[in-house]
This record gives structure tokens, sequence and C-alpha cells, in this order.
């Protein structure tokens, strides 16, 4: 670990106080160990051994965030409803707000083994069928999710669906507002704007209503370690609410790159897995008509919700370059975000313009 990485670390943890807070909640042990996952981007992830327990910790990032963003006791939330539903969560075991033990809320919860699909996969998965699955579980995922009946699990008042849409994009656009507070000192993106203004003018009035994850993508998913690609757990719930389902799906295409696409800028390359360019995988056209059977629910609007999610992809990478220009973040991702959110802007733009179809 560098000094930088040391300094980091004793940022997002007290070890000592965390070791007490855990053995009041689970008992003594004799083995304890602390490490930083460092693969996410947004909220910190930490990886705790605890006696034979493996456990995963959930908190925000240090320093200032934007408002309502990182919320870990509302992923918390969440996750702790769903556990004896259809949809794959991690089995969760504490939560709390208590800044004293480590600085911020964090919660607590079981570690889940197999392999999260990042920048490539895995040889067990390189044939054709292996491919095909690959897409068609990460859509039927999907579908059980917006298949929760949120109100018998005790959601009801998780969120206000009706006009999600149309605040999703106030929303982003205040996110933008927040970073741009630090950021536009060292670069404007003019095209955000734009595009800002056609979401206005586009979003739709009327959508389904249901439990959404807000975060759905290959990486936030893990398959289970068989040969056969099946999805054991779900991650990354911070930005989930009520609300509407097609988001999600906007969501998860503007992750799965399809062999037509442009090559990503080198800028946004962590952002941007394009090993599902492959023909054997689904096309983005295929998810969608497998999810359309799956749910009922028809895609219409395309270039909006696609658009929209590239936007807050750009929105979350603007936070993030905030963030790294005010030192509140040692992931080396963040300082590509001056170039990559303008790269995120002008694909934003494309798929409105009908320049990067589905």
């Amino acid at each position: 670990m560098t000094d930088d990485s040391e300094a980091y670390f004793d940022r997002i943890v007290d070890e000592e106080k965390l070791a007490d807070y855990l053995e009041g909640e689970l008992g003594p042990v004799e083995e304890y160990d602390v490490a930083h996952h460092q693969e996410g981007h947004s909220n910190e992830t930490l990886f705790v051994t605890w006696g034979e327990q493996e456990l995963v910790i959930r908190r925000p990032p240090p320093g200032e965030t934007a408002d309502k963003a990182h919320d870990v006791l509302r992923e918390y939330k969440v996750v702790d409803a769903l556990q004896d539903t259809d949809v794959r969560v991690p089995r969760t075991v504490a939560a709390t707000d208590d800044h004293d033990i480590i600085g911020s809320d964090f919660y607590v919860m079981e570690r889940e083994e197999g392999t999260v699909l990042r920048s490539e996969e895995p040889e067990r998965f390189r044939n054709p069928e292996a491919r095909r699955q690959i897409g068609a579980e990460l859509v039927d995922r999907l579908a059980e999710i917006h298949a929760v009946d949120y109100e018998a699990v005790g959601l009801a008042e998780f969120g206000y669906p009706e006009g999600f849409a149309q605040r999703q994009v106030k929303r982003w656009s205040e996110q933008f507002e927040w970073a741009f507070q630090v950021t536009t000192e060292e670069r404007e993106v003019p095209v955000v704007h734009d595009v800002m203004e056609w979401l206005k003018d586009n979003a739709p009035e009327d959508h389904p209503e249901t439990l959404v994850h807000g975060d759905y993508k290959l990486d936030n998913v893990m398959y289970a370690p068989a040969a056969d690609p099946e999805i054991a757990s779900i991650f990354d719930w911070e930005m989930s609410t009520l609300g509407d389902p097609l988001t999600d799906l906007g969501w998860m295409l503007s992750y799965w790159w399809d062999a037509k696409d442009p090559d990503p800028p080198e800028s946004t390359d962590t952002l941007s897995t394009t090993f599902m360019a492959n023909p054997d995988y689904m096309t983005r056209q295929e998810l969608v008509e497998r999810y359309e059977d799956a749910t009922g629910f028809e895609f219409e609007h395309e270039r909006f919700y696609r658009a929209l999610a590239v936007y807050k992809l750009a929105a979350l990478g603007e936070m993030f370059f905030r963030r790294f220009l005010e030192g509140n973040s040692d992931d080396p991702m963040y300082p590509k975000m001056r170039e990559g959110v303008p790269a995120l802007a002008d694909r934003a733009q494309r798929i409105i313009d009908g320049e990067e179809p589905l």
C-alpha cells in the first residue's frame, strides 16, 4: 500500500472502532482483517474477515457529497426488504448511522462468492451458449426486480413513482450543477446543457411504476462459480427507489456494447466494457425484446431512456471529477473525467440525434 493509499484507507475506516462494533453485533473472534475493495467508483466497499465470516461493509466516500448521493442506509433498507423475495441479494447483517465508528453511516452484509464481469469474460463462459445466457440472465433478473410487490415487502413509502422520469432529469441536472460549482474552473462542457434541455422537453409523462434498482448493469451483478451463467447476487442498490422501470432498462443498455457501435474513447475505458460486442452475445435489440416478453412493458421513447442513462453517467463522472479536484478520492478513474464527461455528453447527443441507434 502506497503512502497515499494508506492515508486514504485511514480516512474511510477506523479498524479498532470497527472491531468494537462488530464484536458487539457478532461476538468476539480471533481473526480480524479489513481490506479496501477498489473496483467500484461511487460508495466505498470494505472486505472484512471476522473469524470464519467473510463480510462486506458499504460506506459513502469521505468529504462533501452531492445531495441525496451515496445513501448507504437507503441501500441497506431495500436489500434487507428483499431478503425473502425472488430477487437475488446478499444476506444483510447490520447497519448504523453512528458516525463515531468509521466517520459515516455504513452497513454490513455477507460476502458472496462468484465472478463479476468487468473488463473481460471468464474462460468458462467463452462459448456461444454461455455468452447468450449472460445477457438472458441479466434481463431475467431485472424483470424479477420489476415484478416485486413493493407494498408487500414494506417499501410502499420508498419513493414516488408518479412523474419519475421527469424528476430524474431534474435530479441529475442538479447533480451536474453541484459538480460545476468546482469543475467549471478547470473546463466547461457546453453540450451538457443542450442534452439537458432535450431531456426536459421529451420526458414521458406516463410510464409503468415498479421498484427500480437505479444502477443495474453487468458489473453490478455476480455470476455464480459454475460453467453455466447464473446470477448469484445483485449489488449496489444505493439509487434504488420506486419509479419507472424503463430507466433501469435504459441504464443497462447504455453499458451493453453492440458490434455496430463506435469504439469508446480512452477517457471512458473504465466505464465502457466492450467484450459483449462479440456476435455470440445478444444485441441490445434482443435484450429489449426479451425484457418486453418477460414484463409486458413496451420500451417506448427508447432514445429518451438511453440518452438519460448516458446523461446520468456523465453527471456521475462530473461529480467524480469534483471529488478528485477537492482531494476526496484516490480513484485513478476520477481525473480521466476531465475528458470523459465531454465524451459522454457527446454520446448522449448522438443517441438523441439517432446517430447511435438501439
